[in-house]
């Protein structure tokens, strides 16, 4: 379901209401008549739905994490916030950019709509910009010939699993996010079908090397032998990104987890 789509139309249809009673109604019922209740209504919700709409479109939305492709930095359950104007400003439903304000960093924590299925978002790290060459293989990570430094920072404990998994820091600049790999996981990527721009990608026995085409980006989950992304499906065109996400405001299954993401 396209919810901007859904609060759109009840917007549209309650503002139409809202216009037609103060334009029109109003003046042809007797003075102490009650609006109908389809008019009552409709003028009641239509300032909330607007606000809604006005907020979820250009300021802040919030996403609930389906998988554990983004362990350990968001769990299953983590209730986050999504900054829709980081990387420019986009007209509702059509997604196009009207505002140029930004755009993704290596680092980034980015939602965007799949690629394969636009009707699903999806959340994954920016790991590679518009010309960058990515190399993954035999499970690190190289950026334009140089490796991404990343230094070992003792087990993750799966809860989910009951298993421990090797975990890492692993640097982008200054920035650093954790990510986890499986020992007993080869380091050989399986490709999709093919994508757009697959010309752009040479896999091989030890993992991929791709070169990142103009206006998309190269996306991979720090849980990363547990994650489809750009090494699957391929790259992330600046048309789907929805925005960065910054902030954990719910987990009811771990409420110590409010406020710890940035």
């Amino acid at each position: 379901m396209n919810f901007a789509l859904f609060l759109f139309s009840l917007l549209s249809v309650t503002g139409l209401v809202w216009l037609l009673d103060k334009a029109l109604l109003r003046n042809r019922r007797p003075k102490d008549a009650r609006q109908p209740w389809w008019v009552e209504y409709s003028i009641s919700f239509f300032p909330v739905i607007l606000i809604v709409f006005l907020l979820r479109s250009f300021l802040v939305e919030p996403f609930k994490i389906p998988s554990g492709s983004m362990i350990p930095t968001l769990l299953v359950g983590d209730f986050i916030l999504v900054n829709k104007y980081t990387y420019g400003i986009r007209l509702p439903v059509l997604n196009v950019k009207v505002v140029e304000l930004g755009f993704p960093k290596r680092g980034d924590v980015m939602v965007f709509r799949y690629p394969v299925d636009p009707s699903l978002d999806y959340i994954k790290r920016v790991v590679g910009l518009p010309g960058d060459r990515v190399e993954y293989r035999d499970k690190r990570l190289w950026i334009n010939g140089t490796e991404v430094p990343r230094r070992p920072l003792g087990d993750y404990e799966s809860r989910e699993r009951l298993q421990y998994f090797p975990r890492y820091l692993e640097m982008f600049g200054v920035e650093g996010h954790e990510i986890i790999l499986e020992k007993e996981v080869a380091g050989f990527v399986n490709p999709g079908a093919d994508f757009g721009h697959s010309a752009n990608c040479d896999y091989n026995s030890g993992g991929l090397v791709c070169t990142v085409p103009p206006g998309h980006y190269f996306v991979m989950g720090d849980n990363r032998d547990n994650s489809s992304d750009s090494r699957v499906w391929g790259f992330v065109p600046d048309a789907n990104i929805v925005g960065k996400a910054f902030f954990i405001w719910l987990n009811l299954s771990e409420l110590g987890r409010f406020g710890t993401f940035r």
